[in-house]
C-alpha cells in the first residue's frame, strides 16, 4: 500500500529503489569493575587509534571525491577522539572508580550529547549531538570487536534508510548504488545532509520514526526537493518521478557552467551570491563553487573549538588566511556571536531562562570589551591582506551600535600610530536579526555601510517562535506576507541611505524566496556554498522587474504563507 512520508528537503534530487536499512549491532554493554586500570586504559586508547586510522584512510581516498569543505567532517571526528578532556575524564573515571572501558566512555560521551541536544534552537550544535553519537557508536563497537553497517558491500542500487547517519557511512557510500538517503534525525546542517549534497545523492532528514515505517527491499521514491517520500509507490508515479530525475540530471550539468558567470537576472541587473562559512578552511568550497565573496564568517567557531580564549595573533592568523584565499573578493565577518545557547569552555555563562532573549552577541562583547577589542584589533590587521567587512550581530539600538564602533575607532587609531591608513577599506554594518532594528533600519541605516538580515533569528522572535522547537515549527514563515513587507521595509531603509542590504539567513538561498527578494531590491544573497550555482542559475532565468510586480501581487493579495508560495509556484511555472 501507498504511503507518504514527510521530512526536511536535505539535497536535491530524485531516487528510486528498494529500501536498505541501515541497522547497526546491538552495543550495548555489561557495566563492571575492573582490577587493572592501566590495561583497560590501553584497550580504550587502542580503540582510539584503530578508529583514527580508519578516519585518516577514508578521508585520503576521498580526497579526490569530496571537497575540502566536506573533507572537514573527518578532521572533526579525529578531533573528538584526540580531545585531551574528553580523555581525562575518561581516564578518571577507569582510574578512580575502576570502571570498564566501555562504561567509562559512555558516560563522558553521553553527557556531552546530552549538553548538544539541549541547546535548542541552535541547530548547528545540536546537529553536532550527531557526531559524538557516531564516534560512540565506532569506539564502542570496537571496544565489542562488533561490526558496524559497510555500505561499501552493496552492489546493487538502494534507498538508504537511517536512524542517523554519520560520515563513516556517508564515506562509504558509491553514487551507482546509493539513490538516496532517509535519516530519522538530523536537518540541513547536519553532517549527513551536508555530505549528501556534496555527492549529490538526494536525501530527507529528520522523518522522526521512518525507521519503523520501511521495510528492507520495499520500493522507495526519495523527493529531495520537497523533503517527501513515497513506499510502495505506483507506477505512474515511478514514471512521473523518473522524468524529473532524468530532467534535474541535466540541468545539474548546466549549472556547473555558471561558475565563473555574473550573479544577473535576465534583463542584467547585477547582485551577489557568497557563502556562509564557519571557518577559513570552507573557503576552498565557496570558491569551487563560484562565490561572489564571503557574505557571513561565523567567528565564534574558532572560540568555541578551543580551550582557552584565542589570542589577537590566533585571530589574526586566522582571519588572514581566510581573506587571503579569497584573492580579492571581500570577506564579510560577523564578531563573536556567543550566548547562552553558545557556551564557551574557558568562559561561564550564566545560565538564562530564555538564552536567545539574554546576554548574547553584542551584549557581551560591550560588556567584556577587551576580548571585543581583541578581535577587532585582529580583523584591523587582517584588512590589510585583502578585502574585509566587519558586522555586529544582535544590535537592539541606536545607543549599541554606536558604542560598539567607538571601540571599533579606538582600536584603529592606536593600530594607525604604526600602521598608517589601516582600515581604511573596512565597510563597517550590522546584522538585521531583532524586530526593533527592523523597524528603526531608517536610522541605523545612516550609521553604517551595509545590513545583513539574518532571517533565522528575525522570523523566530517576529513569530515570537523557537525555531528548535518543533511543536511551534508551523511558525517558521519566511514567505509570510507580512514578514515580507518588513524585510522590504528594511531594504528600502537602507537604499536611502546608500546602505547595501545583504542577507545571511536560510531564506537567501530559497528557492521560492529569490524572485520576491529580487523583487524587493536585495543586493547580496549569502547562502549555503552548495546553494551557490543554483541560485544564480535561477536568477539568469529571472526578469527583475516581473520579480517586482511578483511582489507587490503576493503581499496585496495574499494572507498567509500557503497563499505567497502557491502564487510563487504559479508564476515560476507561468514564467
Amino acid at each position: 500500500m501507498e504511503t507518504q512520508i514527510n521530512g526536511i528537503a536535505a539535497s536535491d534530487g530524485v531516487g528510486i529503489a528498494p529500501a536498505y536499512l541501515l541497522t547497526k549491532p546491538n552495543l550495548s554493554f555489561e557495566k563492571y569493575h575492573i582490577s587493572d586500570p592501566d590495561s583497560e586504559k590501553a584497550r580504550l586508547h587502542r580503540a582510539f587509534e584503530k578508529i583514527i586510522q580508519k578516519l585518516k584512510e577514508t578521508k585520503k581516498k576521498l580526497v579526490d571525491k569530496l571537497n575540502a569543505e566536506d573533507l572537514t567532517i573527518f578532521d572533526t571526528h579525529i578531533a573528538i577522539l584526540n580531545d585531551p578532556e574528553m580523555i581525562k575524564q575518561v581516564e578518571n573515571r577507569i582510574t578512580n572508580q575502576r570502571l570498564n572501558a566501555e562504561s567509562a566512555f559512555a558516560e563522558v560521551i553521553t553527557k556531552m550529547i546530552k549538553t548538544l541536544q539541549a541547546m535548542t534552537g541552535n541547530e548547528y550544535m545540536q546537529e553536532r549531538a550527531s557526531d559524538f553519537q557516531n564516534i560512540q557508536d565506532q569506539v564502542l563497537a570496537e571496544l565489542e570487536e562488533k561490526k558496524l553497517p559497510n555500505l561499501r558491500e552493496l552492489d546493487h542500487p538502494v534507498i538508504v534508510v537511517a536512524h542517523s547517519i554519520g560520515p563513516a557511512d556517508t564515506s562509504q557510500m558509491d553514487g551507482r548504488f546509493v539513490k538516496g538517503i532517509i535519516t530519522d534525525l538530523g536537518g540541513r546542517t547536519s553532517h549527513a545532509a551536508i555530505m549528501a549534497r556534496s555527492l549529490q545523492i538526494p536525501a530527507i532528514v529528520g522523518c522522526n520514526d521512518i525507521t519503523k515505517k520501511v521495510q528492507n527491499g520495499q520500493r522507495v521514491i526519495v523527493d529531495g526537493f520537497e523533503g517527501s517520500a513515497i513506499v510502495e509507490p505506483s507506477t505512474n508515479d515511478v514514471k512521473q518521478y523518473q522524468k524529473i530525475a532524468d530532467k534535474f540530471m541535466n540541468v545539474r550539468q548546466q549549472w556547473k557552467k555558471m561558475i565563473n558567470q555574473p550573479s544577473a537576472t535576465a534583463d542584467g541587473q547585477r547582485y551577489k551570491i557568497s557563502a556562509n562559512i564557519g571557518s577559513s578552511v570552507d573557503i576552498s568550497s565557496a570558491i569551487e563553487n563560484g562565490a561572489d565573496g564571503v557574505g557571513l564568517f561565523r567567528t565564534e567557531f574558532l572560540y568555541m573549538k578551543s580551550d582557552h580564549l584565542p589570542t589577537e595573533e590566533e585571530q589574526f592568523n586566522a582571519y588572514r588566511r581566510a581573506v587571503e584565499q579569497l584573492n580579492g573578493k571581500r570577506l564579510v565577518v560577523r564578531t563573536l556571536d556567543i550566548g547562552g545557547d553558545k557556551p564557551l569552555q574557558f568562559m561561564p555563562l550564566p545560565k538564562e531562562m530564555n538564552p536567545f532573549l539574554g546576554y548574547r552577541a553584542i551584549r557581551i562583547a560591550l560588556d567584556q570589551p577587551e576580548m571585543f577589542r581583541t578581535q577587532l584589533r585582529a580583523l584591523l590587521r587582517a584588512s590589510e591582506f585583502g578585502k574585509i567587512n566587519i558586522m555586529f550581530p544582535m544590535i537592539t539600538t541606536l545607543e549599541e551600535l554606536r558604542a560598539a564602533k567607538k571601540i571599533y575607532y579606538e582600536e584603529q587609531q592606536k593600530l594607525a600610530v604604526d600602521h598608517p591608513g589601516i582600515g581604511r577599506d573596512v565597510h563597517l554594518g550590522i546584522m538585521i536579526e531583532v524586530p526593533l532594528a527592523a523597524l528603526n533600519a531608517d536610522r541605523l541605516a545612516a550609521e553604517v555601510d551595509f545590513f545583513s538580515i539574518g532571517t533565522n533569528d528575525l522570523i523566530q522572535y517576529c513569530f515570537a517562535a523557537d525555531r528548535g522547537n518543533d511543536s511551534v515549527s508551523y511558525l517558521y514563515q519566511p514567505l509570510n506576507p507580512t514578514f515580507l513587507k518588513l524585510i522590504k521595509h528594511i531594504i528600502d531603509a537602507g537604499h536611502a541611505h546608500d546602505t547595501t542590504v545583504a542577507m545571511c539567513g536560510e531564506m537567501a538561498g530559497d528557492r521560492y524566496a529569490l524572485p520576491l527578494l529580487i523583487g524587493m531590491g536585495l543586493d547580496v544573497y549569502s547562502m549555503s556554498a552548495s546553494s551557490i550555482l543554483r541560485t544564480r542559475s535561477m536568477m539568469k532565468q529571472l526578469d527583475s522587474k516581473k520579480c517586482q510586480k511578483l511582489y507587490q501581487q503576493a503581499v496585496t493579495t495574499c494572507d498567509s504563507m500557503t497563499g505567497v508560495k502557491k502564487l510563487v509556484q504559479d508564476w515560476l511555472v507561468a514564467n
